[in-house]
């Protein structure tokens, strides 16, 4: 006789929180209760940066039971993140789903709160947003929100989708009242960032600009569907803007190929590898598109 449903769906959920739990950490950083982390590689754990409060005598716990000495890599309070370098390559990484969230899915956040096991809470995608200022210098460009219940030293572990992959990473240190994950896609292209160079390195290009829509015969030349772009207002002294060629009264619509119609937009697009190269920036001047190198400097 076969299983009914609900029986059939309560032994996935528990298979994918087993699974999801072979590479869900602890992570004893702080004075309080532990939090959780995620193996990001043999030797490199990711969790919250708001719960790594001290930078020595570190300890991580693997799932098999194993106190492992861990330093720390890398942090970005901008994005709550930070990178644990273990001492020895012990630990099972993760697997990153292959599908993103999707609003409605069933999910799982997991925990290692304590050296009993896993935890875990059960709920739905509610929604996916972004871009979203961090409120710490940063941005994020996207974010998940579900109605899982955040317990204690669940912070640094993982959303799981219902086969036991990974979702993104849960942290409640952003003071909103409530956890959201960031998605792994973002989250891992930072912690290999922190693993390399220990921090995130955020562009700058010095300017005072205003969101302005774009004229009818100046999207023409853009070649894509962008009715708002920046207007320059001011320039920094000495600013990286300034040096590459910029000036009062062009009109910011692109960096690198990418458009920039908000000041958001532009946050993110100097986010990342961009600082210290040499950047197209699209303006439009005098309503003719043109394309300036600039510099991008270190915020």
């Amino acid at each position: 006789m076969s299983k009914n449903m609900l029986v059939e769906l309560s032994d996935a959920i528990a298979d994918a929180a087993e699974n999801a739990g072979k590479s869900t950490v602890l992570v004893d950083a702080r004075r309080r209760f532990p939090a959780s982390g995620i193996a990001f590689s043999k030797d490199l754990i990711l969790t919250a940066d708001h719960v790594v409060e001290r930078e020595e005598d570190i300890k991580v716990i693997l799932a098999d039971g194993t106190e492992v000495p861990a330093r720390l890599a890398g942090r970005d309070p901008g994005t709550d993140l930070a990178v644990l370098k273990l001492d020895s390559a012990s630990a099972t990484p993760a697997e990153i789903s292959k599908t993103p969230a999707r609003v409605g899915q069933f999910v799982l956040a997991i925990g290692r709160p304590s050296t009993k096991g896993i935890e875990s809470s059960f709920g739905t995608v509610n929604s996916i947003g972004g871009p979203i200022r961090t409120g710490r210098g940063s941005m994020l460009e996207r974010y998940i929100k579900t109605d899982v219940v955040s317990y204690p030293g669940f912070s640094g572990g993982p959303l799981v989708n219902g086969d036991g992959t990974i979702f993104g990473i849960n942290t409640s240190g952003f003071g909103n009242g409530g956890a959201i994950t960031i998605p792994a896609d973002i989250a891992w292209k930072i912690a290999e960032t922190l693993a390399k160079h220990g921090k995130i390195k955020r562009g700058y290009l010095g300017i005072r600009s205003q969101t302005v829509e774009i004229s009818a015969d100046a999207r023409k030349s853009l070649k894509r569907e962008q009715e708002t772009g920046l207007l320059l207002v001011g320039l920094e002294a000495d600013s990286p803007a300034g040096k590459g060629g910029l000036i009062v009264g062009d009109i910011l619509v692109g960096v690198a190929g990418e458009s920039v119609a908000h000041q958001d937009d532009l946050f993110v697009r100097l986010s990342g590898d961009v600082v210290g190269k040499s950047i197209p920036i699209d303006i439009l001047r005098g309503g003719k598109l043109e394309s300036i190198k600039v510099e991008i400097g270190e915020r």
